[in-house]
């Protein structure tokens, strides 16, 4: 083979929202709140291979704001998908780069979903702060490699 055709290859084949849901359970009587709502966020990173070297991630973002009496003020939820041309890379590399390299493209498209949607619902829009996907992988592997030593 020539040296080119070992090349590391990334590309960005297409970028798309998957899924995307709204609810505001509590409306119309959740417009006349005057407390701010606590906002929480949950993220998920998933792939799939589609293909020979081809793959789709999922990145969900899960938002939900809350009153302090627990009552649901609405919930936004986001899958925003990309699928990856990954080929020639070593396979202990291939799982960082989907779940962050692949979801540091992701987050900004999930971001304004989240932004827009909410907006839409009629309410302030909800900016979400940068995440450190590096870090969350860290995590969810020390998490998972935890559960993986027996107790005696």
């Amino acid at each position: 083979m020539s040296e080119t055709a070992q090349q590391p290859v990334f590309s960005i084949e297409k970028l798309y929202v998957k899924d995307l849901s709204v609810e505001v359970p509590n409306a119309p009587q959740i417009f006349l709140e005057r407390e701010a709502p606590q906002i929480g966020v949950q993220l998920r990173t998933e792939s799939t291979a589609v293909d020979d070297g081809v793959f789709e991630v999922n990145l969900t973002v899960t938002v939900t704001a809350k009153l302090p009496d627990d009552k649901t003020v609405f919930l936004v939820e986001v899958a925003q998908a990309g699928i990856f041309q990954i080929r020639n890379v070593p396979q202990e590399d291939l799982e960082p780069l989907m779940m962050i390299g692949c979801a540091n493209i992701l987050f900004p498209y999930a971001r304004e979903a989240i932004s827009d949607a909410v907006s839409r619902a009629g309410f302030q829009p909800v900016i979400l702060a940068p995440v450190n996907f590096e870090a969350l992988f860290q995590q969810s592997r020390q998490a998972s490699a935890g559960t993986d030593i027996p107790v005696q």
